[in-house]
């Protein structure tokens, strides 16, 4: 008989037997204990799919990771703190001092600035590439190009890239392709089956879908790509909470509703958004009018509940202010969340490959779950609002110009 203090420190061994929940177990741990001092010695030789520490998966994170590696239909997927964080983990083992990256003008800005900033940094060449251009891509590919980033829809003004085409570019010359697939997730697009070799997921947004936890995803389509990410995740000693997993799991069981919900809803508020006289073009990959529509029809499986709206110059200026009457979209970054959400974007700073020549400000419009009825009001609050700002705005310009 052990005495107090030791019990209190062992735990029981309980059956589990007839124990067959429908939600994942949350798995907290650090140390992963082993039978005996030669399973410790050998603990290495497990490989990627054992366990041996905390840092390195628990069942709750392995589920997770192997939800999204059948959706994505790759071979293994690594998660990560966040959506960034992913395309970071997703590029950095590749590349090394004089090697050449070229990625896509209308990539997210972070990581538009890990490119800028870190890998120049670190001795690595960047490019930019027009993304409705695969020649553009075949012109920038060099000898040491080792990997070709995209992002479709591009971030904020959602162009489609001609995937397939740019992956046989890279591909022809030994390079990597990775998508950053968060506008899509893998109920929309399958960047995978189009060519790519790695597919980044903001989970963050639509797939966790309640604005409460930062995740992201890194899916490879070979075994062969398995270790450098594995490898560099573990120096850099990055992990997640499995209860943080366990939320994206949660999120993940409603996934396909709430983006169905989000996808219906927003492209009829795009349709009906693009008729006002103060807005210049609605940016939704499903509307025939967006660069790369014929693309999207012909790659993408669906469409989601996010869009931007670009307004006439005479109304850009006012577009903030207006953002005050809205009682129902709240004012905030990211997308996909129960919430419907409004976020002016910049976009010409981020631009240098090509040129926007569009007004200085987009509004990006996320669409949730509230009442559609209830959303197109709150829309109206806002256009009203900017149309009388317009209004009083036209006798001073008219005054100024006399």
């Amino acid at each position: 008989m052990t005495n107090d203090l030791t019990q209190c420190v062992l735990n029981p061994t309980v059956a589990t037997e007839g124990f067959d929940p429908l939600a994942v177990g949350v798995h907290r741990a650090s140390t992963i204990v082993f039978k005996d001092a030669a399973a410790y010695a050998s603990r290495g030789e497990r490989g990627h799919q054992g366990y041996s520490y905390g840092l390195y998966g628990t069942p709750t994170t392995r589920t997770l990771e192997a939800k999204l590696t059948s959706l994505e239909c790759g071979a293994w997927t690594f998660l990560a703190p966040s959506g960034q964080a992913a395309n970071a983990l997703a590029v950095l083992p590749f590349v090394n001092v004089g090697d050449h990256v070229l990625i896509v003008d209308t990539a997210y800005p972070p990581m538009r600035d890990l490119a800028e900033t870190d890998l120049r940094r670190l001795g690595v060449e960047v490019d930019f590439f027009d993304p409705l251009s695969p020649d553009d891509v075949a012109r920038k590919m060099r000898d040491k190009t080792r990997i070709v980033w995209c992002e479709s829809p591009g971030s904020t003004t959602m162009e489609v890239l001609d995937l397939p085409r740019i992956a046989a570019i890279a591909h022809e010359h030994g390079a990597l392709v990775g998508v950053d697939n968060t506008w899509a997730t893998p109920l929309n697009f399958k960047p995978l089956h189009h060519g790519a070799d790695i597919v980044t997921e903001a989970l963050t947004k639509f797939v966790s879908g309640h604005s409460d936890v930062l995740m992201g995803s890194i899916t490879v389509k070979d075994k062969a790509l398995i270790q450098p990410v594995r490898s560099l995740i573990g120096r850099m000693g990055i992990g997640v909470s499995p209860d943080d997993a366990s939320l994206v799991l949660r999120g993940f069981e409603t996934l396909g509703i709430r983006l169905r919900h989000s996808e219906k809803v927003a492209f009829d508020f795009a349709e009906r958004i693009a008729g006002h006289p103060l807005v210049d073009q609605v940016l939704h990959p499903a509307l025939e009018t967006c660069s790369g529509h014929p693309i999207w029809k012909r790659d993408f499986l669906g469409s989601s509940g996010v869009f931007s709206v670009c307004f006439a110059r005479t109304a850009s200026t006012h577009v903030a202010a207006a953002l005050d009457a809205l009682q129902l979209f709240a004012i905030g970054a990211s997308w996909g969340g129960t919430r419907s959400l409004a976020a002016p974007m910049s976009v010409d700073r981020f631009r240098s490959a090509t040129r926007w020549d569009g007004a200085e400000v987009i509004l990006r419009l996320s669409v949730g779950l509230e009442d559609e009825a209830d959303l197109w009001a709150d829309i109206e609050r806002f256009f009203n609002r900017l149309e009388a700002l317009v209004a009083a705005d036209q006798p001073m310009q008219a005054v100024s110009h006399g």
